[in-house]
């Protein structure tokens, strides 16, 4: 009777653990299940995600063959007619303001002060023209910037431009100290006349 009480219990209990077992490899088996899918998946995401960084890849080498490619000048550029007529109208800049303040130190018509202001004036310009220059030396310099031809015409255009302005400035200024110049020493001329004059 006491062996007869306790068996069923047993029994139960091992029917009870093989149900656990049962449960626990099937929900292993659809774990596996999973694993594999997730797998399948990530081989899948990463044979794409490479295929994509590949193409990306050759698509930015094209793209850097082409910038690259900005970085040089072409000879078409180095030989445009304007790169010289920058050269040149600012070596007339240099040459035209040393002769004029030169003449005008020499004339004694003028006051210190007068040919400090023209100093700076010129100072002033030949500093612009100077930059200007620099902006021509860095426009036809490789691997200075990345530009398109055109660009790059467009740039030496517009310092061709600025330069010419300054040149024309220049000029304008010069004559007008010029006249100034004539008047005074049309005026120190008839003085000097006046005095002879009364000497005698």
């Amino acid at each position: 009777m006491f062996v007869s009480l306790f068996v069923p219990g047993k029994a139960r209990a091992q029917s009870v653990e093989v149900e656990q077992l049962l449960i626990n490899v099937e929900k292993l088996t659809q774990f596996k299940n999973i694993l594999e899918d997730m797998k399948k998946g990530y081989e899948v995401v990463s044979k794409s995600y490479q295929a994509v960084r590949n193409i990306s890849q050759g698509n930015f080498s094209l793209h850097e063959v082409f910038l690259d490619g900005l970085m040089l000048v072409s000879p078409e550029v180095r030989k445009y007619h304007k790169v010289a007529g920058i050269i040149t109208a600012q070596g007339r800049i240099v040459s035209e303001y040393k002769a004029a303040l030169k003449g005008f130190r020499l004339s004694g018509v003028f006051k210190d002060g007068e040919l400090d202001y023209f100093s700076r004036v010129y100072g002033e310009l030949f500093q612009q023209s100077l930059s200007n220059l620099d902006a021509l030396t860095t426009v036809l310099t490789a691997s200075e910037l990345r530009m398109s031809d055109d660009e790059r015409l467009k740039v030496i255009d517009r310092l061709f431009g600025e330069v010419e302005e300054q040149l024309g400035f220049l000029r304008s200024f010069n004559g007008e100290v010029v006249q100034l110049k004539m008047q005074r020493e049309r005026a120190r001329t008839s003085i000097t006349g006046m005095q002879s004059l009364y000497k005698q």
